[in-house]
């Protein structure tokens, strides 16, 4: 049973003060979560990309992975980065996980939103971005920036004025433990580590 004092800060009978947990994810770090466990539904063997569209209230309004459009059977379409022939690559079907979240939207619109993605958005989803009335794209990774794609899309996204940042992970890590909820206030020894 809990006793409070007079700061109305809550006591357990043994005389421990309860305190809120000081290692909780913050909201950047839960978004780009969210997106990479996203990530994790694409079947792509090579790339699994997230993304999560987030509006100002900090509620989520879409998300997204990259995959093959609806009613096209993935194991019939090419997963390969590679052939001598570019129509038995995965690139002229694979939808990205950009076009995903914003087609994938519970909101009439995603104007004003941020996107928190895995991977810094090529030229065609940067287009995507623009035409949806997305201020801000946070991403994880910019491995290809030297490519003509990224450089298009920061030219376009620039062009635009939508601002983009790379995320500074807190944490190199997040476990999920599907089995902690069985045990109350104890947190996974990962968790604690980091």
């Amino acid at each position: 049973m809990e006793q409070e004092n007079n700061n109305q800060t809550p006591v357990l009978q043994n005389g421990s003060v309860i305190t809120k947990r000081e290692d909780y994810l913050e909201w950047p770090e839960y978004f780009m979560a969210v997106a990479f466990l996203s990530a994790q539904r694409s079947k792509d063997p090579s790339s699994q990309v997230g993304a999560c569209i987030v509006n100002q209230e900090n509620k989520i309004v879409g998300i997204g992975y990259n995959g093959m459009p609806n009613g096209c059977n993935d194991d019939l379409m090419p997963w390969s980065r590679a052939a001598d022939n570019r129509l038995d690559t995965k690139y002229p079907y694979v939808c990205h996980a950009e076009l995903n979240a914003i087609m994938n939207k519970n909101s009439a619109d995603v104007k004003g939103c941020t996107m928190y993605v895995a991977l810094f958005p090529c030229n065609e989803c940067a287009k995507l971005i623009i035409q949806a009335g997305i201020k801000e794209v946070i991403y994880f990774s910019d491995k290809y920036h030297e490519s003509l794609e990224m450089t298009a899309s920061r030219k376009l996204l620039n062009m635009a004025g939508i601002g983009y940042t790379q995320f500074k992970a807190r944490r190199t890590q997040i476990v999920i433990d599907f089995n902690s909820i069985n045990h109350p206030g104890m947190l996974s020894s990962t968790a604690k580590s980091k």
